[in-house]
């Protein structure tokens, strides 16, 4: 799926968000009060650990552009902000060719949706392990760190850290 460049992969759900506006679309969402904060802690708590990523993909959706805001203020401010569309209502696939595509980087955010971003994780990691770390599915704000090979010999993608709210 993808291989080992990057070593390591940041898998991010955008913040929780309101109800659509009557009218409004889905994609125009914004963060609610509680969103904002879910964001504000799992950033900070990501920079406290030193989680900084090489480059931070995010889907244009506006409730994620406003995670990737709060992320980039906690973790770098010149981390640049690439927004691509398809992640919107991408696959699990395009997730993982949008993320595999970022060579040289080290290092790889992406702040996308569900399903998608909890089907890449499982795809990653193994359905079993998945389960074991987020038994109530992936949480709005949600922060998967991954690394390549992290459990030696085995090789492979591995659940380094949860952060979530």
């Amino acid at each position: 799926m993808i291989e080992p460049e990057p070593f390591r992969i940041y898998l991010m759900r955008h913040a929780q968000a309101a109800s659509a506006a009557p009218g409004g679309r889905d994609f125009d969402r914004v963060l609610d009060d509680r969103g904002y904060a879910q964001a504000e802690m799992v950033a900070d708590r990501a920079a406290d650990l030193g989680y900084v990523p090489d480059c931070l993909i995010s889907s244009t959706a506006e409730r994620c552009r406003q995670t990737a805001e709060i992320v980039r203020r906690a973790v770098r401010e010149t981390l640049e902000i690439t927004f691509v569309d398809e992640l919107y209502n991408g696959t699990p696939d395009l997730y993982a060719a949008i993320i595999a595509a970022q060579r040289p980087a080290r290092s790889v955010m992406l702040i996308g949706h569900n399903p998608s971003i909890d089907l890449l994780l499982e795809g990653l990691i193994g359905k079993a392990e998945r389960r074991a770390a987020m038994p109530g599915g992936y949480p709005t704000a949600g922060l998967a760190v991954l690394d390549y090979g992290a459990q030696g010999d085995s090789g492979g993608w591995t659940l380094t850290n949860l952060l979530s709210i």
